[in-house]
């Protein structure tokens, strides 16, 4: 009897240890942000980081405040030229095409971005054949990455869900 006690024991602490709790899926009405480097090259790369920056805390600066998918589109089309006028501070060539672009699947902290075709900003830097950077923009999860930069995977799907409800 006790061999069989222990037996289902270690079954269901293996059960418990394995069972994944279910993805946390962005809505497709989401507003995604990517940014395309030119190469992998360190150089390149590290322009990618400032430009995503920048470009990033001045779209916040105009859609912060924003509860709606259509507000936080009309806003980015209406300072595409301030968008521009932060790419232009830098001598690379690049491209903005804000529209439908279509982003991997990526999970990140346990939180599922589905593979697709989604409403997105993109800027691509010279050739765009480097690694890139992407979020959402719309519920703002960009700015979620760095204030949960060094929390647990459970802590930042808490912050997603919250985050989610309010939108």
């Amino acid at each position: 009897m006790k061999k069989v006690i222990i037996i289902l024991f270690g079954i269901s602490l293996l059960f418990i240890l394995t069972k994944k709790e279910a993805d946390i899926l962005i809505p497709s009405n989401a507003i995604r942000f990517r940014v395309i480097a030119n190469s992998n090259s360190f150089e390149d790369q590290m322009l990618k980081k400032e430009i995503k920056n920048n470009v990033e805390k001045d779209i916040y600066n105009f859609i912060g405040t924003i509860n709606n998918k259509d507000e936080a589109k009309d806003m980015i089309n209406n300072n595409m030229n301030k968008i521009e006028e932060i790419l232009n501070r830098y001598n690379v060539k690049y491209k903005i095409d804000y529209g439908y672009n279509y982003f991997p699947t990526k999970n990140y902290k346990g939180v599922l971005y589905k593979a697709g075709n989604y409403e997105s900003l993109v800027i691509t830097l010279g050739e765009g054949m480097g690694d890139n950077f992407w979020c959402v923009l719309f519920p703002p999860l960009c700015l979620l990455d760095e204030k949960t930069e060094n929390t647990s995977e459970v802590e930042y799907k808490l912050y997603v869900k919250k985050l989610l409800k309010m939108f």
